[in-house]
């Protein structure tokens, strides 16, 4: 993970594919090989009812070789939980038939799929769909950035009606035929709004230092795993940067960060998708191992990677329109094979080119294409 990342060559396909080959087990779960699809917003769900088009989209990449699709974030059943009437929910007769569906979709084209179950917390604004009058609701109710608070602080119901939906969910996710579950903890949203001092200024049991902020995400994960069977496997997805503050971290040491991730290992998260923007660059000083690397020395759990991998450009331009060049991936095969981490999650490149993996998977490096954020729109 050195500045010569960004220009190394495409590997051999032999080593490619020997390396990302391999299956992988989470909890109960075998994934068939190391390459997982990132999650991703879109916003093609109307009335949050995930069509024949998502189940489409989600199978035509399983089919191509992704080993395990993290489905793009999907609301839990709490009327605080989103901002969107376009964002897929969890919750509701029509949204879960559809949602079997594309399991049902991924499993037929050789794939593995967990749905990624999501709160928004504070980044709601009031008067938001799906549900207008539902407050902003966090564990201050302070927005990232702010000094006052703009919502609710969240009581010991709301925590309980939070926990309750996002026990809801799991259970039926695992009904209706899904792999697993990935609870969303990065990026600012509400499980990270209580993880991170710049939000969390509780003085009850659930605000002070990193332990105490943990304890909302632990009795949650918590809560899952005892409602779910107990090889139902349960990912913990999480940051150090936030949505308009990149520079934000949990954990300026490894002993920080393993105050932060043993509550939620014990709880009973089976492993950790460690969302980076660039998973070439080392988390802490004086080693070369990524956020995703400290992430499986701390915990001994599998871990994720993920962060523009296949390019060499930062996700976030593409919301701004902007592309990105090809970057080869040889530094991240020497990562998986040193086994700092166990799996790695695509977005941008696996987004534009649905045959990604197997182009990678056999070799077929001068079939990749570059990001291009304008001509995306034409494709699903």
């Amino acid at each position: 993970m050195t500045a010569s990342a960004h220009t190394s060559t495409s590997p051999s396909a032999s080593r490619a594919a020997e390396i990302l080959s391999r299956p992988i087990a989470l909890n109960g779960l075998t994934v068939p090989n190391r390459i997982a699809m990132a999650p991703m917003t879109r916003q093609f769900s109307p009335g949050g009812i995930p069509g024949e088009n998502v189940a489409s989209y989600y199978a035509r990449r399983a089919g191509a070789g992704v080993g395990l699709i993290v489905t793009e974030g999907t609301y839990v059943g709490h009327e605080s939980a989103g901002q969107s009437d376009r964002i897929p929910r969890f919750h509701g007769e029509e949204q879960l038939a559809g949602w079997a569906k594309a399991a049902d979709a991924v499993h037929a084209a050789g794939g593995r799929i967990v749905p990624q179950l999501w709160h928004i917390g504070m980044v709601r604004e009031q008067g938001q769909p799906p549900y207008a009058d539902a407050p902003a609701v966090g564990p201050s109710g302070l927005r990232i950035g702010a000094t006052e608070p703009t919502g609710r602080a969240m009581t010991q119901d709301d925590l309980d009606d939070v926990i309750d939906a996002f026990v809801e969910a799991a259970v039926a996710a695992e009904r209706i035929g899904f792999d697993g579950v990935e609870l969303h903890g990065a990026h600012g949203y509400l499980l990270d709004q209580f993880l991170w001092a710049g939000t969390n200024r509780r003085t009850d049991s659930y605000g002070g230092d990193p332990v105490a902020r943990t304890k909302f995400a632990a009795e949650l994960v918590g809560a899952v795993r005892e409602a779910v069977s107990p090889e139902f496997p349960i990912i913990f997805r999480y940051s150090q940067w936030k949505q308009d503050v990149y520079k934000a971290r949990l954990a300026e040491t490894p002993e920080e960060l393993e105050s932060i991730l043993a509550p939620l290992a014990a709880a009973g998260a089976d492993a950790f998708h460690a969302s980076t923007r660039r998973y070439w660059l080392p988390e802490f000083d004086g080693s070369d191992l990524n956020l995703a690397g400290w992430t499986k020395k701390l915990t001994g759990k599998p871990t994720i990677t993920v962060g523009s991998v296949g390019l060499d450009g930062d996700f976030l331009k593409g919301f701004k329109g902007e592309g990105a060049p090809l970057k080869g991936i040889d530094d991240l095969l020497d990562a998986l094979e040193r086994e700092e981490y166990d799996m790695v999650a695509v977005g941008r490149a696996l987004l534009q080119d649905p045959q990604w993996a197997s182009k990678i998977l056999a070799g077929r490096f001068d079939e990749l294409k570059p990001y291009d954020a304008v001509a995306l729109k034409t494709l699903s």
